[in-house]
């Protein structure tokens, strides 16, 4: 093992910006203790069991199920959409007044954008 390859294995990772808590109408902008979550705890929590009943519902009828897995997940990709261009959006209005956001909420939004982004290519 050469120096480099010891000093790569043995670093530590590198600090993540911490996003702060969001909470609001939108169920999409809660944070994690490691990375930022994409929804708030009780809502994941309900997406979580309406796919254990998609599941469970395959037995009995699996084209209807997978029906319902079709619609869940479409909802959900809506959702994560809505919720980026929302933070889109609030930006480009303060851009049109000749406002400019701050390095904070700037900050927030590059580390939700990075972490999705991070998220998609791991898939």
């Amino acid at each position: 093992m050469t120096t480099h390859d010891e000093r790569a294995t043995t670093a530590p990772p590198p600090e993540r910006a911490q996003v702060p808590e969001t909470r609001g109408a939108n169920p999409v902008e809660a944070p994690a203790e490691d990375n930022t979550l994409l929804f708030a705890d009780e809502h994941r929590s309900g997406l979580h069991s309406r796919w254990n009943d998609v599941q469970a519902a395959f037995v009995d009828d699996p084209k209807e199920s997978v029906q319902k897995a079709d619609n869940l997940v479409a909802e959900v990709v809506d959702e994560l959409t809505a919720s980026f261009a929302d933070t889109r959006s609030r930006l480009e209005a303060q851009w049109s007044r000749g406002e400019e956001a701050s390095t904070e909420d700037l900050r927030v939004a590059l580390t939700r954008y990075r972490d999705f982004f991070n998220r998609l290519l791991s898939v």
